[in-house]
């Protein structure tokens, strides 16, 4: 039995979710183009590296060490409210942009700084609306609204880009960023028009103050009592250690190794983003396995195996790179999706905030460590070390899970429950359930 077994949802709830889940869309559809257009601009401006370099690290700083005290936030407050205040912190930060571009005062420093704001607010928002998506959300059909979430990431991958330079090709730089401030408006009437339940607070019946710190670190504890969740933890961690600079790494795979250009690039870029709509696709209709760790785990053992095959490929056999990447496209959200239902499904609704926060910040602080151990090594061994040694790796997690107990066990792991019944409004009611 798990936390949200027992959530009794409304017959509407389809409408309720898609509503918000499709206002929610458009409003990252309009942050993925400010985000082209400020990387552009940058580009064009500066030619920097260390200012491209510089304007990705305000990006995710904020998610690194902020994300625990997001985590225990987003369980305190109102998700409703703070998904809002998000929203429209960010189309404020936007506001700014337009002005500044619009009267020509615009300095780099202003995008550094517009670009804290919209990470901050991204910080807040993710965790808010993951962890509401269990409230929200039937918990047999987590795994497919999981596949559409990675789907509609797939789609903006690939079409953002181009979207983006057409409207840069149209309109003035303030322009394009008015251009998010209409599809924000959308997200924030979703939210004005749709209830989100708040889950019960049950760290106030276990005699805790309520206060932020004891809230913080009662998300710890709750985590470090799940062996299962500990693991994949780990797991996740090392494993985004091992592929985060695999993407870094393809524009030297390609040029280095396949002797190639900015088509080739273009080409595997162009399959791996196929890949992961197709993978998306495939969840959402399909659902996983009844066990949806077996589906994350197998989606592991693809992508590992992928990925060791990318760094196998002989410089003559582009075309199989090309295969290759469009498999670990597919099994992106084959992995991810369903991991992500496994939390929502398995941990208590009041402590997902504080879990997907610290998966994101464990994952996120990843990146720069692991671009700095492989950076090195491919210097000194070839590109296609790095690929190599992480594929096989991470193969081989996804295999040796499959014996560890607690892993393939671990949605039926036994946390204090509570019966909850969503109402019309934003509040649910709770009864204690039984324990252990």
């Amino acid at each position: 039995m798990n936390g949200t077994s027992q959530i009794e949802l409304p017959e509407n709830w389809k409408t309720r979710f898609f509503t918000l889940w499709t206002g929610q869309a458009f409003s990252l559809l309009g942050s993925q183009l400010v985000q082209f257009a400020l990387v552009w601009w940058l580009t064009k401006t500066t030619g920097s590296a260390t200012v491209l370099a510089t304007a990705s690290l305000v990006g995710f700083l904020p998610q690194v060490f902020l994300g625990p005290v997001v985590g225990a936030m987003v369980d305190r407050w109102s998700r409703r409210v703070i998904m809002f205040l998000s929203d429209f912190l960010v189309a404020l930060a936007t506001v700014v942009l337009v002005v500044l571009f619009w009267t020509g005062a615009i300095e780099v420093w202003h995008v550094y700084a517009v670009m804290f704001v919209r990470a901050v607010g991204g910080g807040f928002h993710g965790p808010a609306m993951a962890a509401s998506t269990s409230l929200m959300v039937p918990n047999e059909h987590l795994s497919r609204v999981q596949g559409l979430n990675q789907m509609l990431s797939g789609a903006m991958n690939i079409g953002s880009a181009p979207l983006g330079a057409l409207l840069l090709s149209l309109l003035p730089m303030h322009g394009v960023l008015a251009v998010d401030l209409v599809t924000a408006a959308l997200g924030l009437l979703t939210l004005l028009m749709v209830p989100v339940p708040q889950p019960p607070r049950t760290t106030a019946a276990e005699g805790e103050s309520s206060t932020l710190w004891q809230d913080l670190r009662s998300g710890f504890r709750y985590v470090r009592a799940w062996p299962g969740l500990v693991m994949l933890l780990l797991s996740a961690t090392l494993i985004n250690f091992l592929l985060s600079p695999a993407s870094a790494l393809v524009p030297l795979m390609v040029t280095e190794h396949f002797k190639g250009d900015a088509v080739h690039l273009a080409s595997i870029e162009t399959g791996w983003g196929i890949g992961v709509v197709l993978g998306g696709l495939l969840l959402s209709v399909w659902g996983g396995f009844r066990r949806r760790i077996y589906t994350t785990l197998m989606g592991l053992i693809l992508l590992g195996t992928s990925m060791t095959i990318i760094g196998l490929t002989p410089a003559t056999a582009f075309p199989l790179s090309v295969a290759m990447m469009f498999l670990t496209g597919i099994a992106n959200p084959i992995t991810n999706g369903p991991l992500t239902a496994v939390v929502q499904a398995a941990v208590a609704p009041d402590m997902q905030g504080r879990v997907f926060t610290l998966m994101t910040s464990l994952a996120t602080a990843m990146t720069p460590i692991g671009l700095l151990v492989a950076g090195p090594l491919a210097d000194t061994y070839g590109v296609q070390i790095w690929f190599i040694v992480g594929g096989v790796i991470t193969a081989l997690i996804g295999i040796a899970s499959f014996f560890v107990r607690p892993i393939v066990k671990i949605e039926d792991h036994r946390h204090p429950e509570v019966t909850m019944e969503i109402n019309p409004g934003d509040q649910a009611t709770a009864a204690a359930g039984p324990g252990d």
